[in-house]
């Protein structure tokens, strides 16, 4: 096994920022700042924030994203307002400063499989905002189609051109346990005369829509907004995203 996180560029081919860039980047404009994004990644969403003129903070516990966020912010946000990139673990972390949005973009928040977890770090974040401050997320609406696929099936992903590898295929399987809401999948990359080169856990709990202001609210914030888009499309039941706006209860 390997993992989807050791390789940053590869990741952003694999994970393009989408939608979520300009839904972030206007939330941190309206707050005034300062930001703080919980698992950065690669700096796909808080570089252009501080590139806008935003103080910004990007925490996250992988070595290899946070270099390819260095790279990022040379490369798109040279002499940008301040960019400060922190190794840390987002359930466990005090920056000894308060921020007028935290948020934790592109399903972040599934890796942490326990409600423990997840409370802490909610907890955290709500420690970490000023008074009016608000905490943003996004996560899958869980889709009981996909999760009921049979264990070990592969199904195809999406293809990407990679600059040396040539198109990448990606398949995945599924394997979804009921009992703690956590699907076990594996990722399998693949590139000509390279078959299954890369292979990777991606273990994601879901957080179902009945369930996320419940523990919103043991971690004392309360549900502001939830939309289906980054477009502030109605949420309902087709839609494949929870895109969320807490504040402070």
């Amino acid at each position: 096994m390997s993992d989807l996180y050791a390789d940053a560029a590869l990741y952003d081919l694999l994970f393009p920022p989408g939608a979520r860039r300009a839904f972030y980047r206007d939330l941190a404009l309206r707050g005034g700042g300062p930001v703080l994004e919980l698992a950065c990644g690669t700096g796909q969403y808080v570089v252009p924030i501080a590139a806008a003129g935003v103080r910004a903070v990007g925490l996250d516990a992988s070595p290899a994203m946070l270099a390819g966020a260095r790279r990022r912010a040379a490369a798109e946000a040279p002499g940008a307002a301040p960019l400060t990139l922190v190794h840390g673990d987002m359930r466990d972390f005090d920056l000894g400063e308060r921020f007028a949005l935290v948020f934790v973009a592109r399903n972040s928040l599934l890796h942490l499989h326990h409600a423990d977890e997840l409370l802490a770090c909610l907890a955290a974040a709500r420690r970490h905002l000023i008074p009016g401050g608000v905490l943003a997320l996004d996560v899958f609406n869980p889709d009981p189609a996909l999760l009921a696929a049979p264990p070990g099936r592969r199904a195809p992903v999406m293809s990407v051109e990679h600059p040396t590898l040539g198109v990448v295929h990606a398949e995945a399987t599924s394997d979804y346990d009921r009992a703690t809401q956590v699907n076990r999948a594996t990722w399998y990359l693949s590139a000509p005369g390279r078959p299954d080169f890369l292979v990777a856990p991606l273990h994601l709990r879901s957080i179902w829509p009945q369930e996320l202001p419940l523990l919103l609210r043991a971690a004392g914030l309360a549900l502001a907004s939830r939309h289906g888009d980054y477009a502030g499309g109605a949420f309902g039941s087709e839609s494949r995203e929870q895109v969320c706006v807490c504040e402070i209860a």
